[in-house]
This record gives C-alpha cells, structure tokens and sequence, in this order.
C-alpha cells in the first residue's frame, strides 16, 4: 500500500467536496471572486488530482465589485444514481458588511461532470453552505447553514434541512432545525448528509475557518433528527486537538488554536466518499503558514484522510486519532502514488488558440475582447483595463500559487503611449493587495521603463527609486518567491544575465495579511500569480506574452 502525500491539491482549493462515480473520483473547489467559478478535480488513485473543469462559465454569476473574501462558497458534488446525474450545489455571498452574510444558493446539474451544465436552480438566501442528499426512495434533501442575525441568540446559526424541489426550485414543507453543532467548538456550517447502514449521518465543520476549524459529525435514524453527536464530544478531524469552548463566537480565527508541532493546519470542513475498494476517505481544508509565523499565503489547500467505522457505528480516522496529517494511508493495492512536485510546475506557450484552462481571472470573465491567442498568433495579447485595485474589469490572467518556494517568468512586448498604461508580471491576493512589476512609461513620458507597483492594505506604493530603462519595448521578468519574500528579476535579451530589480516583503499577501480586523482572518482565497495589463487612459493598449511558467522548488519541507 502506498502513502498519499497531503494537500492533495496545492494553492487555492477549499472546501473540498469530493464524490466517487465508478472508478473516477471528482472534488470541487470554492473560487470567491475568481473566474471561471467552482474547479472540478478529478483523480483514479486519490493521490494525483488533475483540474478537469470549471461549471460556472456562461455567466451564471456576476462576480464584479465581490469584496474578499465573498463570492462563491463552499460548492457541495453530488451523484443521483436513480438518474445518472451529477448536482453542484453552491451559494453566491454577496454581502459580509454587518454580519449580515447575504447569499443565495443555488444548484445546477449535468449529465457529464465536464458539462454543460444547466442554468441555475434558486434553492434559498437562509443562509450558505448548502449540500443536496439523495435518499434511497427518491426524495431530495438540502442541509444548509441558516444564518443567525438575532441578538442572544447562538452564532452563526442552526444546521438546517428540507426536502427540496429539484425540478422547480426551491423548498418542499419547511426547514428544519437539527443542530447548532456537535461539540463546544461552535460556527457549525457546511452540513453534508450521508447515509451508512441504518443511519442518517451529518457531517460539518466547526470551530471557524482559521486555527480552531475540524470537521464534527453527528447521526440519526431520521433525516430531520434528533442528531446524536459523536460521543468523544470532540470534532473527528482537526489540526488542533485540543480542548476549546467558542460557542457563540461567530468566525474568529482562533491564532491561540495555532499547533506549532504540525505543519498542516486548518483541518476542516471535510467531505466523505465511499471507495471502489470499499475503504473510507474524508476530503477536507487545510493550510500551510510560512515557517514561524501564522501567515499562510496558499490560502486553505485540499486534503485526504483515511477514515474507517467503529463497532458502535461512528466515524473516525484509521490511526484511531484526531489528529490530520500530512501523509494517509493509500488505497488497497495501489501501487506508485506518490505526487512529483513537478506535477504542479505551469509552462504555457500560446502556440495554441487555447490557453491553458488554469488561467483564472478576478472579478470579471475571461472574454477574447481583452485577452486572446488570435490577434497574435503564438502569443497571448492582453488588452489593458481598469487598474489592479478595480473589483470590475481588471486585465489579469493568473494561475494558484502552490508552492511557498517558486519562480515565475514571463516575457512580454509593450509599447505605452500614457502614463496610466502598464504591463507585466506579478503576485495577487485581491484587488488591494498585490505586487506589479510593470513596463510603464517613465514620469516624464520619454522612455519605457521597468518599475515596481504594489497594492498593501489599500494603499498605493511606487517604487520610482528604482526604475530601469528598457530601451527595446521588451523584457524578460522573473519572480523568486521564498518564504514570503519576492526577488523580482529582470533581463533586456534572453542572453543577457538576470539582474535584479529589488526584493520586497509580501508576506502580507496571505489570508491572515489581508485587511483583517484583530483576532479575524482577513480573507480565505489565496495567492496568486499573474502576467496582465492596464489602460486607464484609452482601453487600446495591448501587451504580447511570449510564454508564462511557473516552476515549484523542492524548498524545505513547509512544500509538502
């Protein structure tokens, strides 16, 4: 038997829900402001994960003006056998200002997991997280987070179910409240139902998305309840053993739940599946922080534990602990799994009309109005927009950073004619915070140059102490990120040496970095990097990107 090594998927990959259909595995992903909306991953062995596809790409979702970290949550896979169809349940957060959390949830369905899949089904606003459970007579059931508003009464809220309509929309009778979590952690959310023998189970995160988060789990022999909770009175999966009463705390992050002996942390929010083998594995979050401190750039990453069946008829990992790990047994029989970090190295050339489909894009979608393989054949031409702190129409073509030591390249023509015209290659967390290493018109309009733009807590930084002339409209650009820190490198000719334009701190792009209140974590989506460009004079300019790669260093164990 071979050994998984966790994540299982590196960089941005929350909220797994995973599904087995036959021998193919499926897991799908949250993506917040990002487009396309919701990834779709898909695996034979459970180890090595592929991006297959996206299910919202036909503007089901508006994803413009979405503050960090709202937008698409927690999307929950599912497999109907009575009618061979698979179902994506989702919720659209549209507003987080005071505490309101309004989102509307939503399910679509297909008959192939690569699509098309339908236009959406409304399902509720009660709150977010929705899951949708097939029961063995035929009837259809969502559990979802009902959001709590009302003073004194439990935060966030109540675990609820219905029976819904899936071909209409909406809900069959009333809600029901079951639970407000398993253990004393408190924030239940994301409920999933599942059946095993003569039990209902229900499976939810808890504890919060930061230090304190895991996954509870709760049965009943009615799927409205009561739920019984698991009677270690403690959650089954979690980065952080020990003891912890939060009830009543909607969401902090917990930091004082920080585990310094593990290097995975954030272990939550799981979802469960079945195997072909017949063994039991539960998909959940985690995260990575730079060494030493609670920052953690990747965002929350996917991971794999091993789970089996007491006699007595509960859920719990095969090591008989709590405790997430960053290695779980394989599947019975499996030979070689073991994932090659190259596996997520990015090269991309643009000799083809289609682009690599892990190119994701902030706020708006990817449209071949602004960026294309076509206008220039073997090149990729991104045509500028809004600036990088726009939540509307910026320029940006990015990939998941999934690694804390990588070097991203990238080489491009650009010929500004204003001021507000730039082009280039950097890092990006959300529209205020990002680093811009950009072709850009000197201050008195007589040369290109090479320049340093950043975005840190909202606030606008030019580094114009150092600025390189860049006599040919081309360059050759290079980021070494290590550990929170970017050398940003550049090159006039490709045979020239690389010289370096300067080294900035940007471990504040992570989810703890992130304009967060005290005690709160910022955001929950995750670094990434980008080539893009930006026209605030004209919308005519354009950059030509000869190629983009990404390659992932074996840099210390915080790699995985």
């Amino acid at each position: 038997m071979e050994t998984i090594h966790n994540p299982i998927i590196k960089g941005m990959a929350p909220d797994p829900s995973i599904i087995r259909v036959d021998d193919d595995y499926y897991i799908a992903t949250s993506t917040f402001h990002w487009n396309p909306a919701i990834q779709i991953f898909h695996s034979t062995d459970l180890a090595n994960w592929t991006l297959c596809s996206y299910a919202l790409t036909n503007r089901e979702v508006n994803l413009r003006g979405t503050n960090t970290p709202a937008g698409i949550w927690a999307p929950h896979l599912s497999y109907d056998k009575k009618s061979g169809t698979f179902w994506l349940a989702y919720s659209h957060m549209q507003n987080m200002a005071g505490r309101e959390f309004n989102a509307d949830s939503f399910a679509v369905w297909a008959k192939d997991i690569n699509g098309p899949w339908s236009k959406p089904i409304y399902l509720t606003s009660i709150g977010f997280d929705p899951a949708l459970f097939h029961d063995q007579d035929g009837k259809h059931y969502a559990s979802i987070l009902e959001w709590e508003t009302r003073i004194g009464h439990q935060a966030p809220g109540h675990i609820v179910i219905a029976e819904v309509d899936l071909e209409n929309g909406g809900i069959t009778g009333n809600w029901h409240r079951v639970t407000t979590g398993f253990t004393t952690r408190g924030c239940a959310e994301a409920p999933q139902i599942y059946r095993h023998q003569d039990y209902y189970y229900l499976l939810i995160a808890a504890g919060g998305t930061g230090y304190a988060h895991g996954v509870e789990i709760g049965r009943s022999k009615q799927i409205f309840g009561p739920y019984e909770p698991n009677p270690t009175g403690e959650p089954i999966i979690t980065s952080s053993p020990r003891h912890l009463f939060s009830l009543g705390d909607p969401d902090a992050g917990h930091f004082e739940m920080y585990n310094p002996h593990s290097l995975m942390q954030k272990a939550g929010h799981g979802s469960l599946v079945h195997t072909h083998t017949d063994e039991w594995y539960v998909a959940h979050l985690m995260s990575r922080p730079l060494p030493h401190t609670k920052l953690n750039p990747l965002g929350r990453e996917t991971a794999l534990q091993k789970m089996e069946w007491t006699s007595d008829g509960w859920l719990q990992m095969a090591d008989g602990s709590n405790l997430a790990k960053m290695t779980t047994p394989g599947l019975t029989g499996s030979t070689e799994i073991s994932k090659k970090s190259s596996a997520d190295d990015f090269v991309e050339t643009f000799n083809n009309e289609k682009y690599d489909s892990r190119f994701m894009t902030p706020y708006q979608e990817q449209s071949a109005t602004w960026v294309n393989t076509t206008d220039n054949p073997g090149k990729l031409r991104i045509y500028g927009n809004n600036s990088f702190f726009s939540q509307v129409n910026p320029s940006i073509m990015a990939t998941r950073a999934t690694s804390l030591d990588y070097t991203t390249q990238t080489s491009l023509t650009f010929y500004p004619d204003h001021y507000s015209e730039y082009a280039g290659l950097g890092l990006y967390y959300d529209s205020n915070n990002w680093l811009f290493a950009r072709l850009c018109q000197s201050d008195s309009g007589e040369k290109t140059v090479l320049r340093l733009l950043q975005a840190k807590l909202g606030e606008r930084i030019d580094d114009s102490f150092n600025e390189i002339t860049i006599p040919n409209n081309y360059v050759e650009l290079q980021i070494n990120y290590h550990l929170g820190m970017a050398q940003v490198m550049y090159r006039l000719t490709e045979t020239d040496a690389w010289q370096q334009l300067n080294t900035i701190d940007v471990s504040y792009l992570s989810d703890e970095g992130v304009n967060g209140e005290p005690g709160e974590i910022g955001g929950f989506t995750g670094l990434f990097n980008f080539i893009g460009a930006i026209d605030a004079h004209q919308h005519d300019s354009f950059a030509d990107f000869d190629y983009y790669k990404v390659k992932n260093n074996n840099g210390g164990v915080f790699n995985g």
